[in-house]
């Protein structure tokens, strides 16, 4: 009988060292933090102006979209942030997408600008849509270390065929 208490009294123990060692070690969902937000209402900010036009008839939070009509490949450079004093997290690009009869595909790209090293990019080639797709989210992460602050972000749209993709409701956020 004794030892089948020492025995219990054990396994009591260790189960709350290893409650309380996962309580310590648990710091919980990362806190994010919206750093930019583009509803894409207007053309104001927007860096390039060809094959880029305001649909405010379909639009994923119905304020407006941007529709873009490629009749060749093409990169859209939507937005530079300029320095946003941010370091030690995942930076995510996040925008809602729409493609109609798109042969080809199209997928998001950001390019952090460090200074004294260059450029690092980030695209959402796994994620790529073609053909034709009502509105979807679309998200792509780029993880900065410590001491790693870019002084500028580029939000690209990459298209790499032709036909029609709307994009709406841009953020860039950071999870720390």
């Amino acid at each position: 009988m004794r030892y089948r208490s020492r025995v219990w009294a054990f396994v009591w123990a260790s189960l709350c060292c290893a409650a309380l060692l996962c309580a310590g070690c648990s710091s919980g969902p990362p806190e994010v933090t919206e750093l930019k937000h583009y509803p894409l209402d207007s053309l104001e900010g927007v860096i390039r102006s060809s094959d880029v036009e305001l649909d405010g008839e379909i639009s994923a939070d119905g304020g407006g979209s941007l529709r873009i009509t490629a009749s060749e490949p093409l990169v859209v450079n939507l937005f530079e942030t300029g320095d946003l004093d941010v370091e030690n997290g995942r930076l995510d690009y996040q925008a809602r997408l729409r493609t109609e009869d798109l042969e080809g595909q199209t997928y998001l790209e950001m390019w952090c600008h460090f200074p004294g090293i260059g450029e690092a990019f980030s695209r959402g080639m796994q994620s790529a849509l073609s053909g034709s797709n009502d509105w979807t989210s679309q998200e792509i992460p780029f993880f900065l270390k410590e001491g790693e602050n870019p002084d500028n972000v580029k939000l690209n749209l990459v298209v790499t065929g032709t036909g029609t993709v709307w994009i709406d409701d841009i953020r860039l956020t950071i999870a720390r």
